[in-house]
């Protein structure tokens, strides 16, 4: 999720083009299985929250479902998520949480940008600190929970991952902390997990480079736990996640939030506060650079 700042309604639509072909190129990349859904979907169905019963019981899988939109966060996604993860960490019965998308070929683009370039300028910054807050709240859930990418996560659908506590992938999926490309940094929780996850100069390097991995590539480096080949449903990382959801079943519950508890407080060392947005000329330009399909020159101002 980018960290974006309160900016002009033409600043927000040259975000807005940028991403999309950030996007575009990316669903390019995933092949001649991906496919488009240009269908709406009514806003409450944007969120599926679905209890597994009989051998799965205790296993919770949210699945986000705006194919029209990549998956992308709106202010309808983000309350629902928020109300989802509210009633979840506090239900004893849960015991493990699958974050998946509904959509073949997407696990989430990030912010909604065409939705906040309808936003006043006073509505973007207290949306972008929901984002990173409900993003936060998933991180503190006290169960276990594991995000099965089964496609393209950029930017704040990859910072959504990063903040599960496992992550297992398809060798299609594509996945990058991009906002760098666009003059703007990671602003969900990515500039402090993903050094957690992988190592600080490699988590440098990828997002300086705002490179986008594929599922060995990510494999490769540690940003996630499995890899497997995409099946014909399209849910191969999906299957490897509720594996894994059914194997954490046996064991005693609470002993699973103590142990994910005293792993979390001893890794996290919060810098946070530091995610905050850089109002800068080569922000923009980098935004205009997107569009003209040239290369940025930054200014350093």
């Amino acid at each position: 999720m980018a960290a974006a700042a309160v900016a002009a309604p033409g600043a927000l639509g040259t975000l807005q083009a940028g991403r999309a072909r950030l996007v575009a190129a990316c669903c390019a990349r995933l092949g001649p299985g991906w496919r488009g859904y240009s269908s709406e979907v009514k806003t409450e169905d944007e969120l599926r929250v679905r209890y597994l019963e009989e051998e799965n019981r205790g296993i919770v899988v949210l699945g986000i479902n705006r194919a029209y939109a990549k998956n992308s966060f709106s202010k309808n996604l983000i309350k629902m998520l928020s109300k989802a993860v509210d009633a979840l960490k506090s239900d004893k019965k849960v015991r493990t949480i699958i974050v998946r998308s509904e959509v073949p070929g997407i696990f989430c683009a990030g912010a909604d940008l065409k939705e906040r370039v309808k936003m006043n300028p006073s509505e973007v910054g207290p949306f972008v600190s929901k984002i990173r807050a409900v993003i936060n709240e998933i991180a503190n859930l006290p169960v276990p929970t594991i995000a099965a990418i089964d496609g393209l996560a950029l930017g704040g659908g990859l910072e959504l991952a990063l903040a599960c506590d496992i992550r297992v992938a398809a060798s299609s999926a594509k996945m990058g902390l991009v906002e760098t490309k666009l003059a703007i940094i990671p602003g969900g929780g990515g500039t402090q997990r993903l050094p957690r996850a992988i190592g600080m100069s490699l988590a440098k390097e990828l997002i300086f480079s705002a490179r986008v991995l594929d599922g060995q590539e990510a494999k490769a480096v540690g940003l996630i736990s499995h890899v497997l080949e995409q099946n014909q449903e399209g849910d191969a990382a999906y299957c490897k996640a509720l594996d894994l959801a059914r194997e954490f079943l046996p064991q005693g519950p609470v002993a699973m939030r103590v142990a994910k508890l005293a792993i979390n407080q001893g890794m996290e060392v919060s810098a946070l506060i530091l995610e905050f947005t850089i109002p800068t000329k080569d922000r923009l330009e980098g935004l205009l650079a997107f569009k003209e399909k040239r290369s940025p020159r930054y200014k350093g101002e």
